[in-house]
């Protein structure tokens, strides 16, 4: 019987998930809608004040909604690229500043507060604002040049690698096997490891090339030709196959973590040329 997944392998598949839809944000819809009573009442009454307040009260939670949800789509679209902005203008703290200001006006001119007791609702909404949902990340991280590769030179390479492993985890959704899943989910968080380290050293990128551009592109073709063969033929000895190729991807990533910043190159030519043979005579490739 397959093992439960892990805890970190559930963060990341969840995480990656709920990128494709996610509700967060829509609660400031719910919030702009309970103003439509109100509004509604104003009009039978004839309370011109009223409606006005109420009325704008419910644009611009409808405007500090739709500013929120953009922001959250960027910035969930831009995860793995943590050297790009995630949109051009602070849409969530934008968002926050709205939500916090409507939410005075509506206490001093709908519900007639005083104005410190008005500024700490708004205040309050500002904090709610922050703590849900948080404010826009800072400007994104500056690579400096290393050993004849410029900054954008070594960004791309470290982008690139990200999305490679974006696309090893979109295949590794595909394959129902738990014990799989987490066998890919550890070599991802090991290549991420490699990057976090050239990010904070980019010194060995010359050497950490052929790992980020070779190697991953292996583990890619490796995970996405199982994910699409296993589902045409559930062969024992298919899986058992693919089992032994991440045993030895892992071994050769853990130790790679190891190599690729020193002195001390490992052969990483030979090992894809031997792997890349087997998995395609196994017909995994």
């Amino acid at each position: 019987m397959d093992r439960l997944p892990s805890l970190k392998f559930a963060k990341r598949f969840t995480e990656d998930t709920l990128h494709h839809y996610s509700p967060r944000g829509l609660l400031l819809y719910f919030l702009a809608l309970a103003l439509i009573p109100a509004v509604i009442i104003g009009l039978v009454k004839g309370h011109v004040m009223s409606i006005i307040v109420n009325a704008t009260g419910f644009a611009l939670y409808c405007l500090a909604a739709m500013l929120l949800r953009r922001g959250l789509a960027a910035e969930a679209s831009t995860r793995m690229n943590r050297w790009l902005n995630a949109t051009k203008w602070p849409l969530k703290l934008i968002a926050a500043l709205l939500v916090a200001l409507t939410t005075g006006l509506l206490a001093v001119l709908g519900a007639q507060q005083s104005l410190p007791v008005s500024l700490i609702y708004g205040v309050g909404a500002l904090l709610g604002m922050y703590l849900s949902y948080g404010f826009d990340r800072p400007k994104p991280f500056q690579l400096t040049e290393a050993h004849g590769y410029s900054g954008d030179e070594i960004r791309q390479t470290l982008t690139g690698a990200l999305a490679t492993i974006k696309t090893i985890e979109q295949a590794n959704r595909k394959i129902l096997n738990s014990e799989l899943n987490q066998r890919i989910d550890s070599i991802c968080e090991i290549a991420e490891g490699v990057i976090s380290e050239l990010e904070a050293d980019p010194r060995g990128i010359r050497r950490a090339r052929k790992f980020l551009n070779v190697y991953l592109d292996s583990v890619k073709q490796v995970t996405e030709g199982y994910a699409k063969t296993h589902r045409q033929s559930a062969s024992q000895e298919l899986e058992q196959n693919f089992r032994q190729a991440l045993d030895a991807i892992e071994s050769a990533f853990q130790e790679q973590q190891q190599k690729l910043l020193e002195d001390d190159m490992f052969d990483l030519d030979v090992k894809i040329e031997v792997l890349t043979a087997q998995l395609k005579r196994e017909g995994i490739m």
